[in-house]
């Protein structure tokens, strides 16, 4: 290289500071190199020890490639001080853009960001039946910006992470059990004591519903036409529609042979004629 320099006819001082740039480059490029290398090692390590702690494949992976390009600018900037050039206005650069883009991606980057969270956090699971963002219905998936809902009828409703956490969760199956409620009217000439045997007979005829907590029958109000009767029971959460779909059918066909009615709504009609001669008192 001296010997080309001295063919160019580049006096001794140029020569000296052309070397040392050369040298400098040269080391910074090795530096560039290693650094990339040891950065990839780095986020491959933080993976590894993400999913040995069960952390989700896609927030793993996510947080993999955000660590390694941290550290690749982070890398640069270094390699660029090495080399000599000015690393003040390009790390300005850097945040200009980097204020820029989370202004035009700011409702992504919300999603971004509570998909993190529901991933680490997780309020619900794949096959929960829950209710998030004002829809209800099956979790199909989970992934960084959105939530897949399959409704009851079978509709795909796909939700915005941001919504789903900025809103109440309501998970259905969490808890293993559910209590299900509803009423019964009986005639108001019928025995309420017997139609309340007959229903904790059925309760207990029925191994779906469960005994702890304890399943009840309650006066609950006097009604226009009927005597209306709460019940409330309970039963995990696949058994829960069968036993109360069931139980109601088996209540009618109980009190049916039991002679206990339960009255239809009805209203009585008077029509007065003020036209009519009153009837005297006697």
């Amino acid at each position: 290289m001296i010997d080309f320099l001295d063919h160019l006819g580049i006096d001794h001082a140029t020569r000296v500071l052309l070397i040392g740039y050369a040298i400098r480059i040269g080391l910074s490029l090795v530096a560039l190199v290693i650094g990339i290398w040891i950065a990839a090692r780095l986020a491959n390590v933080g993976r590894r020890a993400l999913e040995r702690a069960r952390v989700d494949v896609t927030l793993a992976n996510f947080l993999r490639n955000a660590i390694y390009g941290l550290l690749i600018a982070f890398i640069i900037v270094q390699v660029m001080g090495m080399a000599g050039i000015p690393t003040a206005s390009f790390i300005a650069a850097l945040g200009a853009a980097g204020l820029a883009i989370g202004l035009a991606l700011n409702s992504s980057l919300s999603n971004l960001a509570w998909g993190v969270l529901l991933i680490l956090f997780r309020p619900f699971r794949i096959g929960d039946y829950v209710l998030v963002g004002g829809v209800e219905g099956t979790v199909q998936n989970i992934n960084l910006m959105h939530t897949y809902i399959v409704t009851a009828d079978n509709r795909e409703a796909v939700v915005p992470n941001a919504k789903v956490g900025g809103d109440a969760i309501i998970n259905f199956n969490v808890r293993g059990t559910r209590r299900f409620e509803f009423k019964v009217g009986i005639g108001y000439g019928d025995d309420i004591g017997k139609a309340m045997e007959v229903i904790q007979e059925l309760f207990a005829a029925d191994p779906r519903i469960l005994k702890d907590p304890a399943p009840g029958v309650w006066t609950d109000t006097l009604g226009d036409s009927a005597v209306n009767l709460v019940i409330r029971a309970w039963a995990n959460v696949p058994d829960m529609y069968g036993a109360q779909t069931n139980l109601l059918r088996r209540i009618k066909e109980r009190f049916a042979d039991e002679g206990i009615t339960i009255p239809f709504p009805q209203s009585e009609i008077r029509l007065i004629n003020p036209a009519a001669p009153e009837t005297p008192a006697t």
